[in-house]
């Protein structure tokens, strides 16, 4: 039997068609094939005079600090960095699965201000900002300690739409305090090694973040309970020096690059991992915490 061409027209319309090379599923591609195929525009280098070098025996961690969140502590620390105010003190905490922290661990309150030389002596907490007049990445995933979360530059937060704040996740550095809001001055910081103690957040002033070196803080001996405060004052790790990028000459600051989190490299990634389709995988996740997303550094060319 013979279709009419209106019958055929319709069939072929019915009939599956082999997919078109365009229409094949796209190739899953890792999160790090997608940041080593970035475009150079995707990756900035962090401002000298917001960087830190913290130079221990075993090598040198380097942090970045968070002036847009706390300018007054991020302006005590550099002021004390050129001051070498830390030079020669120690890392005398290190508590598991939570943080370490470092300062004069042995200065009473008088003698440590009097240490401080011409850094204030008297700070307002700065545990969160108003949100307005910040470039904010947000993330779709649910958190459980925010209504938004995503990124400023190269820093983790939550928001509520009319504050935001830096998120206490792995590698964020803190002000210690005493049990008021503005007992901080910056001069005994935290970092935080452990799992991400959000409960944290807009409970403490965050300056900052490592970029690098993580590892050399991360496996100091723990101290013991509760707190991991030494005892033995030799299982301190001794800190060489603390000093600014910006007071070195360019020829001698680590060429750092950060891979800019309002980049299409960097979201590309991120959903790289939230839903990852390898040989491996079996199950996507579909879902990502704000807190295991990794800021991706790297080290450029040297600066002539």
């Amino acid at each position: 039997m013979t279709l009419r061409p209106s019958l055929l027209a319709l069939a072929l319309m019915l009939s599956p068609l082999p997919l078109l090379a365009a229409d094949a599923p796209a190739k899953y591609r890792s999160a790090q094939e997608i940041i080593e195929a970035s475009p150079a525009s995707d990756w900035h280098t962090p401002a000298p005079e917001n960087t830190l070098y913290m130079n221990l025996e075993g090598g040198r961690v380097i942090i970045e600090l968070a002036p847009e969140f706390a300018p007054e502590h991020a302006g005590n620390i550099r002021t004390m960095a050129r001051e070498h105010f830390w030079d020669g003190l120690s890392i005398y905490r290190s508590q598991d699965n939570f943080v370490v922290q470092f300062g004069d661990a042995d200065a009473d309150d008088s003698a440590k201000a009097k240490s401080m030389g011409s850094a204030k002596k008297h700070l307002p907490a700065e545990f969160q900002r108003p949100a307005k007049g910040l470039a904010f990445t947000a993330l779709p995933d649910r958190d459980g300690w925010a209504p938004k979360t995503g990124f400023v530059g190269d820093f983790a937060v939550g928001s509520d739409g009319q504050q935001t704040w830096l998120a206490h996740c792995y590698g964020a550095l803190g002000a210690g305090r005493n049990n008021d809001e503005d007992s901080s001055v910056g001069a005994e910081l935290y970092v935080v090694t452990g799992q991400s103690p959000r409960q944290l957040d807009r409970n403490i002033t965050l300056v900052g973040r490592v970029l690098k070196g993580m590892e050399l803080l991360s496996s100091i001996q723990r101290g013991p309970e509760p707190m991991g405060f030494y005892e033995n004052t030799a299982e301190r790790t001794p800190i060489v020096s603390i000093q600014l990028a910006s007071e070195l000459p360019a020829d001698q600051r680590v060429p750092l690059q950060v891979l800019r989190t309002d980049s299409k490299t960097f979201t590309d990634a991120v959903e790289a991992r939230r839903n990852r389709v390898d040989g491996f995988y079996k199950r996507a996740a579909g879902h990502i915490d704000l807190c295991n997303i990794p800021l991706p550094v790297r080290v450029g060319a040297a600066v002539k």
